[in-house]
């Protein structure tokens, strides 16, 4: 694929996670902790001069994906050095592991009205990072060794148990490689969780 029609996939691909987010997600957050710094990032480590923030993400359409995050507070760790020298490609994976967690949590709570188990969120939160990660250091070449540490969990949910998640996760497999059709095109016609977990509910009783 083209780096033009590459750049306009990964573009729809954070479109949509805005528009789920700000449609599906964030009008169900359940109050949380304020956020807490996490690890600082390479360029505040042993090994600097990585792309920074202000380089490769001020002005960009990656920077959708941390204004997403950043209303995530129980999950958003990123750099205590937060700055625009900070390494944009740790911001990304910080930003994308909140999303992952903080889908999870929000829809799981939602449906079964019970929190999720500590692995469920681990799972997602690690392939959140790592697919979204991958694709920006790919679109930028801007690899860090945040991507090093991440090793996904092969048990993720599916569309059919977190459809906004298991899309999520599905659609960044390989994002500039697959077609990129939505995986659960019903999610078009709901206008938020409630709906979401009516047709899950429909979905079970009639199978």
């Amino acid at each position: 694929m083209g780096s033009v029609a590459a750049s306009l996939t990964i573009h729809q691909l954070l479109g949509r996670i805005v528009y789920f987010h700000a449609l599906f997600i964030e009008p169900s957050l359940a109050p949380s902790a304020p956020s807490r710094p996490g690890p600082v990032c390479c360029n505040h480590g042993p090994e600097p001069d990585r792309g920074t923030i202000g380089k490769l993400l001020t002005d960009s359409a990656w920077a959708a994906l941390v204004e997403v995050a950043t209303t995530l507070p129980a999950h958003d760790h990123p750099c205590p050095k937060a700055k625009d020298t900070c390494c944009a490609t740790c911001r990304v994976v910080a930003a994308a592991a909140a999303v992952g967690a903080g889908w999870a949590t929000t829809e799981h709570r939602s449906y079964q009205r019970a929190e999720p188990a500590e692995t469920l969120l681990r799972s997602c939160q690690l392939a959140t990072a790592a697919r979204l990660g991958q694709a920006f250091a790919t679109q930028h070449a801007a690899r860090c060794p945040a991507l090093d540490r991440l090793a996904e969990s092969e048990a993720l949910p599916g569309a059919e148990e977190l459809p906004l998640t298991g899309e999520l996760l599905a659609l960044w497999a390989s994002p500039i490689t697959d077609g990129h059709h939505p995986v659960t095109s019903w999610l078009n016609h709901c206008i938020g969780l409630d709906d979401v977990r009516r047709v899950l509910e429909t979905r079970r009783t009639d199978s």
